[in-house]
């Protein structure tokens, strides 16, 4: 009963109200409604500033809008940078602490370019794939210590010739110091061979230590070895399958895209690996030639040693040359060691503006600052094994980005099988 009243007295005050409205009386509302109602608040006082800085679609509030618009980009820069430093330094820490299965794995990862067309041949004559596999890698094996046995052989039995050599190459540079441009005398000679000797004396306890440490590490060189080979191997057998498996990883839509990035970046590591091994061998050839013709001892250990060390890319060759002219120097005299600088200088030459465009083409193209860099980065990260693989993954690299931004859909595979979405 009490509902229906208040329901009633409603209705009766709306019909009132209405009422008054009509008659344009406003006594008939009660003292309450006829009070007028308060006046609005004024606006906020807007200075001309304010006014002609309109607010831009990536602001929220006015002042967002009175920070210069360069200023708002940079600093979306800089903690978009700073976010990814964070990560790429984690990352490094990361690869820091499991190195010594990275490192194996990447060194992996280039003989398994190298030796994947060899098992190709044997898979298209018929063999199984695990036998292929087994021949390939035993035959590098087979090469490589060959090759380090003739070196330490040929090495072991000209020492005591490249002694003596060395004591009466070092007589005639002291010579050649005194009676040379310089001019020094028998004091200032004296105190730069005590300065090299007492830093020899300081130093001894730092190199014993290091080669102490080094000997440490004979297991985990062993343990990498080991780890090379059993990767190598199943790379080799089982790479398709390994990398199908990474694919199915990721999601729906990336996985044509992925795997297209990654065959690509293969196809790159293959090509640079077989590149380098032919220019590699060319320039040890060429600088191995000068040396048997001008009868320098260590002639093949020396050429070796070229051939190994022009897997890294400007750097490699130019040291192992370098050790070349010395050995040069000590044993047939400054004329002989120029000859062989000469030598060095136009192989390098060679290697640098017609086999690297003519051999590697465009497929590996990486500029010079970028090889550079990348191989400063690489022995501070992780010494010669990280000069070694910078190049090789800096190429990699530079497809998959490539082949990963570019707007274009690959093909579809000839063994797809495509479902529609509904009968035709």
């Amino acid at each position: 009963m009490r509902g229906g009243l208040r329901h009633a007295y409603e209705s009766y005050r709306v019909r009132r109200r209405s009422a008054g409205l009509r008659a344009g009386t406003p006594g008939t509302t009660s003292p309450a409604e006829a009070s007028p109602a308060p006046p609005p608040p004024p606006p906020p006082a807007v200075s001309d500033a304010e006014k002609s800085a309109p607010l831009h679609s990536s602001t929220t509030s006015r002042d967002d809008a009175d920070v210069p618009h360069a200023l708002r980009v940079g600093a979306a820069w800089s903690w978009r940078l700073l976010a990814i430093g964070i990560v790429a330094w984690a990352l490094l820490r990361i690869v820091g602490q499991i190195r010594i299965v990275i490192i194996p794995l990447a060194i992996a990862l280039l003989l398994s370019a190298l030796l994947a067309p060899a098992v190709g041949w044997l898979l298209r004559a018929r063999f199984p794939r695990s036998l292929a596999t087994a021949v390939v890698l035993v035959g590098g094996l087979a090469a490589v210590i060959g090759t380090l046995t003739l070196v330490v052989n040929e090495f072991i039995q000209g020492v005591p010739e490249l002694s003596a050599k060395s004591s009466q190459g070092v007589r005639q540079i002291q010579d050649w110091l005194r009676t040379g441009p310089l001019e020094l005398d028998d004091r200032q000679l004296n105190n730069y061979i005590n300065e090299a000797e007492k830093w020899l004396n300081e130093n001894t306890a730092g190199l014993t230590s290091g080669a102490l440490s080094t000997a440490a590490t004979l297991a985990e060189v062993l343990t990498g070895t080991i780890l090379v080979l059993f990767a190598t191997f199943f790379f080799l057998r089982d790479g398709n399958r390994i990398w199908r498996f990474l694919v199915r990883l990721m999601p729906v839509n990336a996985r044509w895209k992925v795997d297209d990035a990654g065959r690509a970046s293969w196809q790159t590591l293959g090509a640079y690996v077989r590149a380098t091994v032919l220019v590699a061998f060319i320039d040890a050839l060429g600088i191995g030639i000068f040396l048997v013709i001008f009868d320098i001892p260590f002639a093949f250990p020396l050429a070796a040693l070229i051939f190994l060390a022009s897997f890294i890319p400007i750097i490699g060759a130019t040291l192992s040359g370098g050790v070349a002219v010395l050995v040069a120097l000590v044993d047939s005299g400054p004329i002989t060691a120029l000859i062989i600088l000469g030598a060095v200088v136009g192989v390098q030459q060679l290697e640098g503006h017609v086999l690297q465009p003519l051999i590697m083409g465009r497929a590996v193209a990486i500029h010079p600052l970028a090889v550079i860099v990348g191989i400063a980065a690489g022995v501070v990260l992780a010494g010669i094994t990280g000069a070694l693989i910078a190049v090789p993954l800096i190429a990699v690299l530079n497809t998959a980005v490539r082949r990963l931004a570019a707007r274009t859909v690959p093909e579809t595979p000839s063994d797809a099988v495509v479902v529609a979405s509904r009968a035709p």
